[in-house]
């Protein structure tokens, strides 16, 4: 991630074709080190690439993850298919209990003092 980071911010500082030794440099900046093998194999995939085309294409692939919201939608049908049983399920809601506050009295000082 920190290799891509770098790259980024060498294209975002107006170089178009950022190398090795740039990357490294943003890296050294800030006490970090660049893992050779990675930092070669990222050069070679980012070589001759637009990078704007690049981040589109991640986006696109992004897009088509599931991001978790499948178990609300599968537990809905499964209500709504056991019929009667669904009314009955809404009329048990449990009351919600709200916490108590915890308060400084139990530490003997205030931290507004």
């Amino acid at each position: 991630m920190k290799l891509i980071a770098a790259y980024l911010l060498a294209y975002l500082g107006g170089n178009s074709c950022p190398t090795a030794d740039d990357i490294k440099n943003i890296l050294e900046s800030v006490g970090a080190e660049a893992d050779e093998d990675k930092l070669e194999f990222l050069l070679a995939e980012l070589k001759d690439k637009d990078i704007t085309e690049v981040i589109a294409a991640g986006r696109e692939k992004f897009a088509s993850v599931p991001s978790g919201g499948g178990a609300i939608s599968v537990g809905a049908p499964a209500a709504a298919a056991a019929g009667g049983a669904a009314p009955a399920a809404e009329a048990k809601k449990e009351e919600k209990v709200e916490e108590k506050e915890e308060s400084d009295d139990d530490m003997g000082f205030s931290l507004f003092d």
